[in-house]
């Protein structure tokens, strides 16, 4: 295992500048650790693995020296990039990716494809790949510092990184919000045997309504993160009416989903679950509160409850069906603290699901 400050320290002697990220648990420490010395490597979050990609173009451009951490689910993301903008205009920096493992009941469905597939993905765009060292600081260094002359990705293998704790002034203090375990209950308890159908998005979400919600019909959206909007739009128009369990992060991904979907009057409410981290892989905080969601939503054509919901009182006079008479896209932004960690719902629980809203005839 690398002792992950030692680590740091040699990227920060090295002169690397930024950490471009979109957040993966194997990369956790690796993300606390330059969090905590932000004024040496800057830790810059980024809302998709496209625009981390982009971000570090820019920067290498300006000749800043850009780290690219991101999950091996998430470079399909950076294909585009990697292809026709790295690649032409010979554009050379550090692309680390996690390979996360995948076993039934132990992992999220959507790596089981590239737990296997991962470096033949690597290859079709025209980048080799190296095993990052899990045991010697300067070896792993040196693997870096060969990205930026060569076309190579760093693979990055689970428990790579000795443990690094946020300093007490990174930490995030949610406590005085509702947890979102309140809010789902009473979407089950409100919508048990009725047609609306849930789209849960990837990562805890999903997981705590296949807990919470038994009596709702769900899809419970294991991958395709910043998705769930798309295939709820999708669903609403096949018609259908949808209610979308999102999050922050899940939100800023894609977001032209938010502008494709105003062009339509379907019955559509987006939950915005606003826990301000990316808690499954790790409870990064997204620092996203220079975003006003509410606005962004109104301006894409969608009609919002004006104020954040901080309270789960305010939330049952909005989601009750009673007053969903809507014939246009709502969008409630709902500040959530953590709830304990829940099971994720077995692979045939989320494949059988894909059906549970389908209308007959």
């Amino acid at each position: 295992m690398l002792d992950t400050e030692k680590f740091v320290e040699l990227l920060i002697t090295e002169g690397y500048t930024h950490l471009c990220v979109v957040p993966c648990s194997f990369a956790k420490n690796l993300i606390n650790c330059s969090i905590n010395n932000d004024d040496k490597l800057e830790y810059m979050p980024c809302a998709s693995e496209a625009v981390a990609c982009s971000v570090a173009a820019g920067l290498r451009m300006s000749g800043k020296k850009p780290i690219v951490v991101v999950q091996s689910s998430g470079l399909t993301n950076m294909g585009s990039c990697m292809t026709s903008l790295l690649k032409p205009y010979k554009v050379q920096f550090p692309i680390i990716v996690s390979w996360r493992t995948y076993k039934e009941g132990d992992s999220e469905i959507q790596h089981a494809h590239l737990s296997t597939e991962l470096p033949r993905l690597i290859e079709a765009y025209g980048y080799g790949h190296e095993i990052m060292s899990s045991w010697n600081e300067v070896d792993a260094v040196s693997q870096i510092n060969s990205c930026e002359s060569d076309f190579k990705v760093c693979v990055l293998k689970k428990n790579t990184f000795s443990k690094v704790d946020l300093e007490p002034g990174n930490l995030l203090d949610l406590s005085k919000y509702p947890h979102r375990s309140e809010y789902l209950k009473i979407l089950n308890e409100l919508y048990s045997g009725s047609d609306t159908v849930f789209i849960g998005t990837t990562g805890n979400t999903a997981r705590e309504m296949y807990t919470l919600m038994p009596d709702t019909k769900t899809f419970y959206m294991a991958g395709n993160m910043g998705g769930a909007a798309s295939v709820a739009l999708g669903a609403a128009i096949g018609g259908n009416d949808v209610i979308v369990c999102g999050g922050d992060a899940e939100f800023v991904m894609h977001m032209g989903a938010l502008t494709t979907a105003g062009r339509y009057k379907s019955k559509l409410i987006y939950l915005l679950f606003d826990n301000e981290s990316n808690k499954s892989t790790g409870g990064q905080n997204t620092y996203q509160l220079h975003v006003d969601y509410l606005t962004i939503a109104k301006a894409s054509g969608w009609k919002v409850v004006d104020k954040t919901i901080t309270r789960v009182k305010d939330f049952v006079e909005v989601v009750k069906p009673a007053a969903n008479y809507l014939q246009q896209n709502l969008l409630l932004h709902i500040k959530a603290s953590y709830d304990n960690e829940m099971p994720r719902p077995a692979a045939s629980e989320i494949i059988n699901s894909k059906g549970v809203f389908l209308i007959e005839g």
